[in-house]
């Protein structure tokens, strides 16, 4: 039983790990924009929250390659390859001198990360099912939203001691040390029976599968407006605790308590979603995540920004109630996807990112002098989410015995 435990906690560990090289991209470059906007002679703040939107929309055209392959030839092989497409954008993003060519680096890390983020959901969906599965991914979403704790200190330290640059490289090093460490002792997860020989119709008959499935489209559609909305304030973060607030040397601290809110929540929907059900959970955090936003509309309606503490005060409760949709989101959304996890995955990263980034981009381009357009933003989508969530009837949860 030990042993079991402890294979367990390796193997959530890991998956999180994956899914780390991820966030540690995003959110270690965020105290380092100026000062690569300034190098690549971009000065716009606006232009620079590209550096973060860019590498989305390469996670979500990469899942639809890695998703469907994986199907075919395995897990494994296709998290080498993603690793592999990581290192060359990265040397791109390190040596270029041209701001369009440090995009495309950018879009290019995120095709080669869309591979361990997409695989490691589909690992996950290969070894657990039902409210089990969602367990499992609040633990491993939990760990994953915990590095942007330390991610922009980490990033602070690299920049101020050895240059923007640095934080590429570290990111290289930390991923070859997790590639290592899953080549070592995470087994091939894609069962035989579920194993496609390789033909391009897998694309085709893949997505109908998904398509005929309306709670897999409705449940991701809804993934794809939480991160939207949570894309704006990542990309914004910096412009408003630095730029708005004048709190430079506190940005790092900031981002990483509200971090740590998201993830001290995604650990209590961990905790309680074997009992509550993912769907229940879902229904109250979407209604909070509306009330929350709805109140900060109408108390700051003028525009004028609250005090640092009232803000922050809004954030975290504003990402609470996040953490509990993004890993239910994707768990109800993956359920019935069990047969095609691999497409099913990638087609849900990718229309969730896809969504996002024009989401984020159109709303963070009204963040300029005020955080007002970002809470009328989660409003909206909010709004919009609950109108899909219960178009979707409630599913019926496996009795276990």
């Amino acid at each position: 039983m030990k042993n079991q435990k402890r294979s367990q906690l390796e193997f959530v560990v890991l998956m999180a790990a994956l899914m780390s090289i991820v966030a540690l991209s995003i959110d270690a470059v965020l105290p380092a924009l100026p000062k690569i906007g300034n190098y690549l002679n971009s000065i716009n703040a606006t232009e620079n929250q590209k550096l973060i939107t860019t590498i989305f929309l390469g996670l979500g055209f990469g899942q639809l390659i890695f998703g469907p392959l994986s199907d075919s030839f395995g897990r494994k092989p296709m998290v080498y390859f993603g690793f592999a497409v990581f290192v060359l954008a990265s040397i791109i993003c390190v040596t270029t001198k041209n701001f369009e060519m440090m995009l495309l680096g950018r879009v290019l890390q995120g095709v080669g990360l869309s591979s361990p983020r997409t695989m490691s959901i589909a690992i996950v969906r290969d070894s657990y099912n039902g409210d089990h599965m969602a367990k499992i991914l609040s633990i491993v979403t939990m760990t994953f939203i915990l590095v942007p704790v330390i991610a922009p200190m980490l990033g602070q330290f690299l920049l101020n001691h050895f240059g923007w640059q640095s934080i590429f490289t570290f990111n290289l090093v930390f991923g070859a040390l997790i590639m290592l460490w899953f080549w070592k002792r995470q087994p091939e997860t894609l069962r035989d029976d579920y194993r496609k020989t390789f033909r391009l119709s897998i694309f085709k008959t893949g997505s109908q599968n998904f398509f005929r499935i309306k709670s897999a489209i409705i449940y991701t559609l809804l993934s794809g407006l939480v991160t939207g909305s949570f894309m704006v304030y990542l990309s914004t973060s910096q412009q408003i605790f630095q730029v708005q607030y004048d709190l430079g040397d506190y940005f790092p601290y900031i981002f990483g308590s509200l971090a740590i809110t998201i993830g001290l929540a995604t650990f209590l929907n961990s905790a309680i979603v074997m009992r509550f059900g993912m769907w229940n959970l879902v229904n109250i955090a979407l209604l909070a995540f509306v009330m929350i936003s709805l109140i900060y509309v109408i108390l700051f309606w003028s525009g004028v920004n609250p005090p640092i503490e009232i803000l922050v005060l809004f954030l975290m409760l504003q990402f609470t109630s996040v953490a509990f949709l993004f890993g239910n989101y994707r768990a109800l959304a993956m359920q019935p996807l069990g047969h095609i996890a691999g497409i099913g995955s990638a087609l849900n990263g990718f229309i969730s990112t896809v969504m996002a980034v024009p989401i984020a981009n159109y709303i963070g381009s009204f963040v300029k002098t005020s955080v007002l357009p970002l809470f009328i933003g989660f409003l909206i989508t909010g709004v919009i989410g609950l109108v899909l969530f219960y178009s979707v009837k409630k599913p019926i949860r496996e009795i276990r015995t």
